[in-house]
This record gives C-alpha cells, structure tokens and sequence, in this order.
C-alpha cells in the first residue's frame, strides 16, 4: 500500500506543475497572440514568438 501512495504523491507533484504551464502557456499563444490592436507591442512580441516555434498564425 505504501508504494501505491508513493507513486500516486510522485505522479501528482509532476502532474500540477505540468498543466500549469501548459495553461500558461495556451493563455500566452491563443490569448495575446490574437489580439487585434496593430500598435500592440504584446502581440507584436507574441506573434514572433509564434513564428520562431513554426506556430501556425496565418
């Protein structure tokens, strides 16, 4: 019993920091990376990013 504890303690300290940065990391590319002001520097900075991780854009 004391390994499935162990295990699951291992798996869900891996877990939490993992879609936390996935979350994050969605809400920069879909969330900045399409705002529609053209003087916006956020999305100027976004939208490079996009393009050096051959992100698909437009």
């Amino acid at each position: 019993m004391k390994t499935l504890t162990a295990s699951t303690a291992i798996v869900s300290s891996k877990l939490l920091p993992g879609l936390s940065a996935i979350v994050l990391g969605l809400s920069v590319v879909l969330g900045l990376g399409f705002l529609q002001d053209a003087n916006n520097t956020l999305h100027n900075a976004v939208h490079d990013g996009r393009h050096s991780a051959a992100f698909p854009c437009h």
